[in-house]
C-alpha cells in the first residue's frame, strides 16, 4: 500500500458504522462521540476514521485521536490507514466482476491469466486456477513468505509472484487450508493482465 500516513494496523482502526444504526434518523446519532471514544478504549487504539453513509450519501465523515502514539497529528476524514487483509476482500470482489462480466472464469488456470507465474511443483503450477487462489489451500504453509512484503520490502508484486517456485509446499494441494497472502498477491496480478488497469484502480 502507498500513502503517506501508512502505519502499522495494530496502532489504527477504520470503523464502518452500518445503516442500520441510522434508521429512522437523517443524519448520525446524538451519541456518535460517546460510542467512538468507547470503541478506541475497548480496541485501545490512538485515532479513528468514521464514515457514515446513509440512503448513498455521506451523513458523517470524521476523524478521532491521533494517527500514532508520541504523534500529535490528529486523525480526520481523509487520513488513509493500513487495513491489512481487508484488500483480500477487495480482490475477491474485483474478480468476481470480471467473472460477471465474462471475462474470466473461477476455474480458469492461473498460468493462463498470468504470465510466468509457476509454483514449486510443476502439476500445481498446471493445476492452480482462479479459484484456487482465494482458498487458502495451495499447499503453502501458513504465513509463507510473508517477510516478502512485510515489513516493507523493495520487492513488487511480480518479484513475489516469481519467487512462488522456489517455496517447497508444507502439505499437498488442496488438501489442508492455510492462510495464505502471497497467492493473494497473484490473484490481484490477474486483474491488471486481463482488465489492463492497476489493482489500486
Amino acid at each position: 500500500m502507498k500513502n503517506a500516513h501508512s502505519f502499522c494496523p495494530r496502532f489504527a482502526m477504520l470503523l464502518f458504522l452500518c445503516a442500520s444504526c441510522l434508521h429512522a434518523q437523517s443524519g448520525p446519532p446524538a451519541d456518535i462521540d460517546a460510542y467512538v471514544a468507547r470503541d478506541m478504549k475497548t480496541f485501545d487504539v490512538p485515532g479513528i476514521a468514521v464514515a457514515i453513509v446513509k440512503d448513498g450519501k455521506v451523513v458523517l465523515a470524521k476523524g478521532y485521536g491521533v494517527r500514532k502514539l508520541r504523534d500529535a497529528t490528529p486523525v480526520d476524514e481523509n487520513t488513509l490507514f493500513g487495513i491489512g487483509s481487508n484488500t483480500k476482500a477487495f480482490t475477491s470482489a474485483a474478480l468476481a466482476s470480471l467473472v460477471d462480466a465474462g471475462k474470466i472464469c473461477w476455474d480458469d488456470k492461473v498460468y493462463e491469466r498470468l504470465k510466468g507465474f509457476e509454483m514449486y511443483d510443476p502439476y500445481v503450477s498446471h493445476e492452480m486456477t482462479i479459484r484456487d487462489l482465494l482458498t487458502h489451500r495451495s499447499g503453502m504453509g501458513l504465513g509463507e513468505g510473508d517477510l516478502l512484503f512485510w515489513p516493507h520490502t523493495t520487492y513488487t508484486r511480480d518479484d513475489i509472484i516469481y519467487r512462488l517456485r522456489f517455496m517447497k509446499p508444507a502439505s499437498s494441494f488442496r488438501s489442508h487450508y492455510a492462510y495464505d497472502n502471497l497467492m493473494y498477491i497473484a490473484a490481484g496480478q490477474i486483474i491488471p493482465a486481463v482488465t489492463g488497469k492497476p489493482w489500486e484502480t
